[in-house]
């Protein structure tokens, strides 16, 4: 078995279009179907039905197609990291966090990784919970960091980091912020800030729409710099994590009585192979104390 033939492979299963996966891999379609017709001889079976306008995976194909996927990648991991420590320049790492994770949280741990490698190119993507799970998948991100990923994908790894609180924040001018502690009742007639961009937003506002706390006509917010500047001028109040930042123009403080927490995790996809520098991360977020930073 030839690695030009499971990427061929890869190509057709990814597109179902001959043709068109001949163009993506640079050959021509002879060439990728004289490969795959070899793979199959030696596979001994069908793994594409030639139909159309579509070709479709046999159940061979399926079958073989998540074994054939690893083994790429894990070839392709091992010629880059073998590249790498040839020319010296170990230091890629593709990291996807998603919009309700202050990236303050990694700096202490890059700069220790900084200092262990010639050169560092890091790659840093944003997204949904969902959109970090395709990262992971498609292999565009080695390691993700999200509160929660809704997603049953049984290659998925998950570390658990640390479990901190949502606090409310509310502008210093505000009447709730002189106090100490705020009951769940001092919000009834406060307009709520929704962080839409939060994977616990739904889970929060369904928690205080259950004491009775009206959610459904606050003002939905689709990042973090937009949220702060609303509290700012106090337009409203907001739930927010511990471990995201606040200015001192606001006042954080907790709330009696609401049960609002997360867990924040670290994702890997497992059995694919990472460069040093994705695998020193991961070793470093993992045998982190986190005390002092969630609370």
């Amino acid at each position: 078995m030839e690695m030009h033939q499971v990427r061929y492979f890869l190509a057709v299963a990814q597109l179902l279009n001959f043709t068109r996966a001949a163009e993506e891999c640079n050959v021509t379609q002879p060439s990728l179907t004289r490969a795959i017709k070899q793979l199959e001889a030696e596979l001994g079976g069908d793994l594409f039905r030639r139909e159309r306008p579509a070709a479709q995976l046999t159940e061979l194909g399926q079958r073989m197609h998540p074994l054939l996927k690893q083994c790429y990648d894990a070839a392709v991991g091992a010629r880059s990291l073998a590249s790498s420590f040839k020319s010296g320049e170990i230091g890629a790492l593709r990291i996807a966090l998603t919009h309700s994770v202050d990236l303050t949280l990694l700096i202490p741990h890059l700069k220790q990784i900084k200092r262990q490698f010639n050169r560092l190119e890091l790659r840093f993507l944003r997204g949904t919970s969902r959109e970090i799970s395709d990262f992971l998948r498609k292999g565009e991100a080695e390691l993700g960091i999200a509160a929660d990923i809704d997603e049953a994908w049984e290659r998925l790894d998950v570390w658990p980091l640390f479990t901190e609180t949502f606090e409310l924040v509310v502008n210093r001018e505000h009447r709730l912020a002189d106090r100490s502690t705020i009951e769940l009742d001092d919000l009834r007639s406060e307009q709520l800030l929704s962080r839409t961009f939060c994977e616990h937003s739904r889970r929060i506002s369904a928690s205080l729409r259950e004491h009775g706390i009206d959610v459904d006509h606050g003002h939905e917010i689709a990042s973090e710099h937009d949220l702060i500047e609303l509290v700012e001028a106090d337009i409203g109040v907001a739930m927010v994590p511990h471990t995201s930042p606040v200015p001192e123009s606001l006042k954080r403080t907790s709330v009696t009585g609401l049960d609002a927490r997360r867990t924040v995790n670290l994702y890997g996809v497992a059995g694919r192979q990472r460069t040093a520098v994705a695998n020193a991360v991961m070793r470093l977020l993992r045998g982190a104390d986190w005390r002092a930073i969630a609370g």
